[in-house]
């Protein structure tokens, strides 16, 4: 989960000024729809550890990503608006079914003793130290996409779209699912 966040902290940081500087007007507004997009995922999320189980919701939620990365990559003000819309709205099933996934599967698998360390474990290592890298590398990757104080959003926003891609793959070699980890929902 901390190779994610470094993907995370680019849209907190960095989503208004991307939008704002292509020309989308009613930013805040807009953005906010990305809220209202995890309430109704979270709400599916009984549902789908039902048919998906923990690997697919966890790949759906990375796919998702990288897809909502690229759209802001693509998206314009004028006739892309779309893009950057499906990439606020892409916010839930992107969060939900990593994130929350995630801290449900760690609560599933760890033993009461350890269940509010591990959790703490996943703040520590998603909120604050993969946040952190993630800000610093973010604001250098900025830095390199700049000519004359002009930023280059579409490359600013394949950079961390290709860092997801990199942990689907890591993923999808690495995570064993068996039998105890469908029983998460």
């Amino acid at each position: 989960m901390p190779a994610y966040c470094l993907t995370f902290a680019p849209i907190i940081a960095m989503a208004n000024p991307a939008l704002t500087d292509a020309g989308m007007p009613n930013v805040e507004n807009k953005i906010s729809l990305g809220q209202a997009s995890e309430v109704l995922f979270m709400l599916l999320i009984p549902l789908a550890f039902a048919r998906l189980g923990v690997k697919w919701m966890l790949m759906v939620g990375l796919i998702a990503w990288i897809v909502r990365l690229v759209c802001f990559a693509y998206g314009d003000a004028g006739s892309g608006e779309w893009l950057f819309l499906v990439a606020i709205l892409l916010h839930g099933v992107c969060f939900d079914f990593f994130f929350v996934t995630g801290q449900i599967y760690t609560d599933a698998k760890a033993v009461d003793a350890v269940k509010s360390q591990a959790q703490g474990l996943i703040s520590l290592s998603t909120y604050g130290i993969g946040m952190y890298i993630g800000s610093l590398l973010f604001g250098k990757i900025t830095d390199l996409y700049t000519t004359n104080g002009v930023k280059d959003w579409a490359n600013i926003w394949l950079v961390p779209a290709g860092i997801t891609a990199v942990v689907l793959v890591s993923f999808v070699l690495l995570f064993k699912e068996n039998q105890t980890n469908t029983e998460c929902g």
